[in-house]
């Protein structure tokens, strides 16, 4: 056997072993998810044939010849019985695109598609795509909204990270062909983390959208916005009424936004979003939850305090530390929830809840009081409340 040989049969042997291993879940204190204990996708899952030249003429030393950086941000849904991320997959160029990958049971065994996603483009192309949010609405497709790069025309020829960030959109009925529609138009500057509704509102196409003036900064802009839009072909929505704010010396006081789409329960709409504050070590990026009215998307009725999963041991470290984000969540039919969180712009995870957990989070932990003081009490109100208990 020689060095091609094998070197292709140690490759697939290692890539065998890790698609084949187990997940495990680890059993959490607080009660209202489980973590688990492997990374669901990593640059490591990647299939063999995009990156390596299997032909030992072209190839003799069996190198790597197109690198994967990360698998990440994750858009999820249920599709012909399996549990399937929309991937961001960035290469070692930086570039990010999208791929396919399925699981049978949603916790481990995921696995890429043949190809990764062939996206069409705009007459205005994309110098990066990424962080799709995959959405089934009510009008018969699935819509992927992403976020679409390019470099802002007002940069200095000096500055080479100066961009333009804005709502790409496409659809599709088989998560292979994808049609492109016309990029969101809205009043502000930079659009990202733009969540589609799944269902009509008043007729319209509903998006929950996040307003910024900067690429990065949020500057006066920030919160989670919502609008309207009677066209998807030419989205456009005139007015950003803001949902759910920034907040001084939260887990969100420095930008918040939208992770997947919202679940409707019997008491509200349920979300996931993610928070985001500034620390001596750089920016922390948390999840968090709250509930809006069925009747009404723009009013939150319940919104616990602080966050809901936030970084932990390995998962704050990576290309972007100490960062949690999540744009993908699917509901079974036995009221279990899948969570797809990724951390630190590296790696995929999964977390498990159910809907009833859920909603009991969010309906009956308390609110941030938004004090030291305020906190205090909260905390002395539930002593109290366990005094009479135990005396009972």
């Amino acid at each position: 056997m020689n060095n091609f040989e094998k070197r292709y049969q140690f490759l697939n042997e290692a890539y065998g072993q890790l698609i084949n291993r187990k997940n495990e879940k680890e059993e959490s204190l607080n009660g209202i998810y489980n973590r688990y204990r492997y990374p669901v996708l990593t640059a490591a899952h990647i299939p063999l044939n995009w990156k390596y030249d299997f032909n030992p003429e072209t190839n003799p030393n069996l190198l790597e010849r197109i690198g994967i950086n990360a698998t990440f941000n994750a858009g999820a849904i249920k599709f012909n019985g399996k549990y399937v991320m929309v991937v961001r997959v960035e290469g070692a160029d930086r570039k990010s695109f999208f791929a396919v990958a399925e699981s049978p049971n949603g916790i481990d065994q995921f696995q890429f598609w043949d190809e990764p996603i062939v996206l069409p483009e705009t007459h205005e192309p994309d110098t990066n795509v990424y962080d799709m949010r995959i959405v089934a609405h009510e009008d018969g497709w699935m819509y992927g909204l992403f976020c679409t790069e390019r470099k802002d025309p007002a940069a200095p020829v000096h500055d080479q990270s100066m961009a333009v960030a804005q709502c790409g959109i496409a659809r599709t009925k088989d998560l292979v062909k994808w049609e492109r529609l016309a990029d969101l138009k809205t009043p502000s500057p930079q659009q990202r983390n733009v969540v589609l509704h799944p269902e009509f509102i008043d007729g319209k196409y509903a998006f929950f959208t996040r307003p910024q003036d900067g690429f990065i900064e949020s500057g006066k802009g920030g919160g989670i916005g919502f609008g309207l839009s009677t066209s998807i072909e030419n989205a456009s929505v005139e007015q950003e009424i803001i949902v759910d704010n920034k907040n001084y010396h939260t887990v969100y006081e420095a930008k918040n936004g939208m992770g997947p789409e919202p679940i409707k329960t019997e008491h509200g709409w349920l979300f996931l979003a993610h928070g985001v504050r500034n620390t001596a070590a750089g920016l922390r990026y948390v999840l968090y939850m709250f509930m809006t009215a069925l009747d009404d998307l723009t009013k939150v009725i319940y919104k616990p305090a602080g966050y809901f999963i936030a970084p932990e041991g390995d998962e704050r470290i990576g290309d972007v530390s100490n960062v949690l984000f999540s744009n993908g969540w699917i509901l079974d039919d036995d009221g279990t929830i899948f969570i797809y969180y990724a951390s630190s712009d590296t790696r995929m995870h999964v977390a498990t809840s159910t809907l009833a957990l859920l909603t009991d989070y969010v309906m009956h932990t308390p609110a941030d009081g938004l004090r030291s003081a305020a906190s205090v009490q909260t905390i002395i109100r539930n002593i109290e409340k366990n005094q009479v208990v135990s005396k009972g």
